[in-house]
């Protein structure tokens, strides 16, 4: 788990008059034992494997609280699902690649992406208060072999 994210969460929790519990910590323990993005859904099962008491409802109140207190990002790449990103506050600037084919998401940092950024913000008159790139693509495994070894079927 990245430093912090435990003791920063504790006391956002605490400054809302809730209470620690185990299911919070196992969810928060799932939440960043993975470098991997998640579904909602895709937390509960994690959080179920630290903590079998884990319940669905505890999940869907527990992301919202990590979400407000600056610990994980939540993004929505146009799903019938959000996906949150454990890896917000470790790498805050980096950006997301997504195969349309099968769902796999690649994290990339670029300086010289961020400085295209804020050089266009700059000359449109505008100063960034936040940024993220998006990039959505077909994956070259499958158009070449006709199989991606990260496609669910």
């Amino acid at each position: 788990m990245q430093p912090g994210v435990q003791d920063r969460f504790n006391a956002f929790i605490a400054e809302k008059g809730l209470r620690r519990t185990v299911q919070r910590d196992a969810i928060i323990a799932a939440a960043f034992g993975t470098t991997e993005h998640y579904t909602a859904e895709e937390l509960l099962a994690m959080a179920r494997k630290i903590e079998p008491s884990v319940s669905r409802a505890t999940v869907y109140r527990t992301l919202p609280l990590m979400v407000g207190c600056g610990v994980l990002k939540e993004m929505d790449f146009g799903k019938d699902h959000k996906i949150y990103d454990p890896n917000y506050n470790a790498h805050p600037h980096h950006n997301h690649l997504i195969c349309v084919d099968c769902n796999k998401i690649v994290e990339f940092e670029d300086q010289h992406i961020e400085l295209l950024e804020d050089c266009i913000s700059k000359r449109l008159g505008f100063s960034p208060a936040s940024k993220s790139l998006r990039i959505e693509a077909s994956c070259d495994e499958l158009r070449k072999h006709g199989a991606c070894a990260s496609r669910k079927l």
